[in-house]
Formats: structure tokens, sequence, C-alpha cells
């Protein structure tokens, strides 16, 4: 047990006994599910210190039809694999990437899509089954500060799955049965900014309910969008939602305390920091200032400027296509002026609520009776929907946690509903050919260029909710993904067939490769902010 997994085992014997041997019976499938994903980034991303030698065709990798059936969290756990031969070369069913100092890596053949953990990987054939200890001996540049992320996302993850399992029933309860996180991203749980009482206080997949602060700031100081709800309001003062960590944390250095402490009782949805209050209504984004995944999730004034324009916007296109996607409507937005500007650190959001859907994140193989059924009905709506949207000239990042599917009474995908809109990109050539006026909202959004709209849109798309969808339907069963992937082929190109004057955007998504976000590739130490980006093999190219 290395030391951050032993510090979060003796906070849990304090505050949650009854989690602890669940915690310690965990710490293995939690290293082995982070290993998997370093494992993807360090052969599918452009990262400094590997050589630049060419990877194996993800199509012909080995498969494991021969492996029982796995859901949930035990998608991750090991799987045994023969270890390199006695000189450190990768043996059957191994590959191999050489370092530029000359050292060997290898490990299991991954596909760029695959979900499932990695019992090890080898470095000149040592063995090493913990992403932190591994990444500390391949010591490539800008990884450094790293390690303590990795080593932090193990144990968190351990104790995310400690939570005994229960089936959920309503749409919140589906939302925080999503355990794992983001499925490639290396940092799936990597949380530095909470310590254990916390992460069990505040968490989604910890089931807690919150208790909302309200922070009094006065009105003539706070940029607002929309209409903010009028039983938020004390005379000139508007009240702020204020998540409790941000009250702990944040407020004193600041100067401030709320003016009411746990007002608003709300259950975390999937961002955590995004709640729907228990008694109804539009759920609350707030301000949570700390590092989870790979950022802050505070709130910029930018995007409480643009959410009430952003969400105008995406409505009026929807209605173009019938109505399609339901769009979750920013309703208002505030922040509060700090030191003469306003600050990301005191903001909240209000957003509709997305009705019966669940994220597409939260779906299990248990759920779906019928894969490939419940495929084309889901790709037939997703990609008419976000197809169209791009023709006029929005980009979704239609991820897993963004896009959400209301179940038809069999049971099928029925309509879809989008959500977050801060991260969509808007071309402006478009909408005026649409005969639609640009939005006044942050520069950061507005792109022509037809790379950034498909980088924006399939990465996330193809590249995360499919990828991870057929993934966990076929588990490593080649012959299956392939007939999968061929279900959304066809849907794209139904949908682009009813879409004239979009050759470009077709040529893209059946081109060789997918632009995707590169996760471990963004976090090195002196990489530009943003998102950075490598290209994977496309499943649809063809």
């Amino acid at each position: 047990m290395r030391r951050m997994e032993a510090e979060f085992a003796a906070d849990l014997a304090l505050t949650r006994p009854d989690l602890s041997a669940a915690y310690v019976a965990a710490l293995p499938g939690a290293r082995a599910a982070i290993l998997g994903r370093l494992w993807r980034s360090l052969l599918y991303e452009p990262l400094p210190g590997l050589a630049d030698v060419p990877r194996p065709d993800w199509r012909g990798l080995p498969g494991l039809a021969d492996v029982p059936p796995r859901t949930g969290p035990d998608l991750a756990a090991p799987v045994a694999v023969p270890p390199p031969d006695g000189r450190g070369l990768a043996g059957p069913g191994l590959v191999e990437v050489p370092l530029a100092d000359g050292r060997r890596l290898a490990g299991r053949a991954r596909g760029p899509y695959d979900l499932d953990g990695e019992p090890a990987l080898w470095l000149d054939g040592r063995p090493y089954t913990h992403p932190a200890e591994l990444l500390a001996a391949l010591a490539l540049p800008g990884t450094a500060g790293l390690v303590g992320d990795l080593d932090n996302g193990v144990a968190s993850l351990a104790l995310s799955r400690a939570e005994p399992a229960r089936t959920p029933a309503t749409p919140e309860e589906h939302e925080q049965s999503v355990v794992d996180g983001h499925p490639y991203h290396p940092g799936c749980r990597t949380r530095p900014g909470l310590s254990v009482e916390e992460q069990l206080a505040y968490m989604p997949e910890h089931r807690p309910t919150v208790r909302l602060d309200l922070l009094a700031v006065p009105a003539a100081d706070c940029l607002v969008s929309g209409s903010w709800p009028a039983h938020l309001t004390d005379g000139d003062r508007l009240l702020l939602p204020v998540h409790p960590w941000q009250s702990a944390h944040v407020l004193p250095g600041l100067g401030l305390r709320p003016h009411v402490t746990g007002a608003v009782p709300a259950r975390p949805l999937m961002s955590a920091r995004t709640l729907a209050p228990v008694d109804g209504g539009p759920h609350v984004k707030t301000a949570l200032s700390t590092r989870l995944t790979s950022a802050v999730r505070d709130l910029s004034p930018g995007s409480v400027r643009d959410c009430v324009h952003l969400s105008d916007l995406l409505t009026t296109l929807a209605a173009r296509l019938g109505g399609r996607p339901r769009v979750a409507r920013y309703l208002a937005g505030a922040a509060a002026r700090v030191n003469g500007a306003f600050s990301p650190d005191l903001a909240a959001m209000w957003r509709e609520p997305a009705g019966a859907a669940i994220p597409v994140a939260a779906v299990t193989s248990a759920m779906v009776r019928d894969p490939r059924a419940w495929l084309a009905a889901f790709a037939r709506l997703a990609l008419r929907d976000a197809l169209g949207l791009l023709a006029l000239g929005v980009a979704l990042e239609a991820h897993g946690q963004n896009l959400l599917v209301e179940p038809g009474r069999d049971g099928l995908p029925a309509r879809l509903v989008y959500r977050d809109l801060a991260d969509v990109r808007i071309s402006p050539a478009r909408l005026a050919r649409h005969g639609v006026g640009t939005p006044p909202v942050s520069a950061r959004l507005l792109a022509d260029d037809p790379g950034t709209l498909h980088a924006k849109l399939y990465g996330g798309l193809v590249g995360t909710t499919f990828g991870s969808l057929i993934a966990l339907f076929c588990r490593r069963d080649r012959a299956a993904e392939s007939r999968l992937w061929d279900v959304v082929a066809a849907a794209a190109r139904d949908a682009f067939d009813e879409l004239p004057g979009t050759k470009e955007d077709r040529a893209a998504l059946f081109g060789p490769h997918l632009t995707a976000k590169a996760h471990l590739l963004a976090r090195l130490e002196g990489a530009p902010p943003g998102d950075s980006w490598t290209r994977l093999p496309n499943p649809l190219a063809g």
C-alpha cells in the first residue's frame, strides 16, 4: 500500500470504518483501472520521451471473447496476461513502446476505445502494477507533478468503489451510479483538494445530501444573466448559492461568510458541483474552486455572461430540427464582484432539469437487453441531432456527461437531451448561411475552422461516447465491435443524406483518423492552457 492509499485508509477508519474493508479490497482494481487509462495515453498520445513509432492497427488487436462478461467497476478488474520474455521484449498478446532513452515499455495490446483495466506493465522487464509508480519510473518530461495525481486518483477511486452498490431508481440516482468517472482519463478520480471526509460528504457516488449555503451580495455588484429567482433575493441583495466546500475553503480568504448556512438541500449530479434541489425545480451549478479530474471547477464570468445567450441559440437551432435534441437551458446566472472584478469563485447558474433522461455515461450493459437494437436507436438520434446542429453552425461536446438519453416504453432510446453548453463551438459563417445571427458570447467559443468544429463534435461523440458504449457492450470481442461500428456508420450515412451541403463534414467523420482530446498531454507541466489533441484511428474510416 502506497503512502496516500494508507493515509486514506487511516482517515476512513475514523470517518466511515464500515467502509474500511471494502476500500482495501477495492485498491487492486482501482490501480488496474487507472493503469489501463495511463497505458492508453502512453500508446495513443504524442507524449515527449516516447519514441515516435507506428502503433499496431487496433482492429487487429487480440480480443477477449473467452472472458466472462463483466459490468460496472468489475470491467476494470485485472486480466491475466503473460509477461514479456526474459529479454524484456513483447510476447504473445503484448505490444511494446520504446522510450527515447532506449528503455522499453511493454503491456497488453490495447485498442484506443477499450475500457478494462491493466494488471501490469513492464519497463525493461520489471512489472509495475501501480500507475503512479510506473509514471515515476518512466520520468517522462513534464510528468513529475502528475505522480501525486495518480496516487490520489487510485485512492479516491477505491474510496468511490467502496460504497455498496444500489440499483438506481431516479435520474439523480443514475447520475450517482457513475463510480469510475471519465472512461479514458488517467485522472478520472483525481481530487487533490478534497479530504476523505469531504469526498464522502460531497461527491455524487457516495449519494449524500449536500446543504448549500446562501451568500448575500449586493445586486449592483453582480453580473447577472437571465431572470434571477425572486425567492433568492433579499431587498437589494442577491442570495447566491454556495457549495459548503467553497464556504469552508474559499470564502474565509475573501473575508466573507454565508448569510444562511445549509439553506438548500440538494443531491450532487455527475459533475459534483451541479446539484438537484431536494424540493425539485431547476438544477444549480455552483463554483467549486478545486481541481477534479483535470480542471478547477469554478464558474468564469464569461460562462455566466454566455449561458442564457447559448441557451437561446441552441433552442432556436433545435427548433429548426423539429425540437431535437431537447436543450436543458440555463435560466439565470450571477457572479459577484471581488476586489473590483467579477469572481469565478463566487458564481452560480440555474439550469433546467433533464426530466427522466439519464446521462449516456450511466448506461450499463445490465440495462440493455439487445445492444444492437439499443445502439441503433441511440445512433439514429445522436447523429441526426448532432450532425444537424453542426450543419447549422454549432458543434456540441457530446460526451457521456453532457448527452442524456430518455428511454421509450420499449426501453430503447426515444429522445436526447443536451446540457452544459459552455464548451460548444459556434461557426458564425455557418449561422449566417442559415440566417441566424451570432450571439454575443466569448470569443473562445467562435470558430469557423472545420477542423476545430470536427474535433469538438467527433472527438467527444465518436471517440468517447460511441467508443465507450461499444467497448462496454462487446468486452473486446473485436468481431462484435466491428458489427456495432457498422451500425453507427449506417446511422451517420442516413443522417448526412438528409443534410445538403455537408460533404466536408461527411469526409471528416469517415476519414482515417479522429482528432480527440489528449488527456495526459494536457496535464504535462508547461502544457498550453485549454485542450490538447491527439489523432486516433477512426473506427468509422472507409
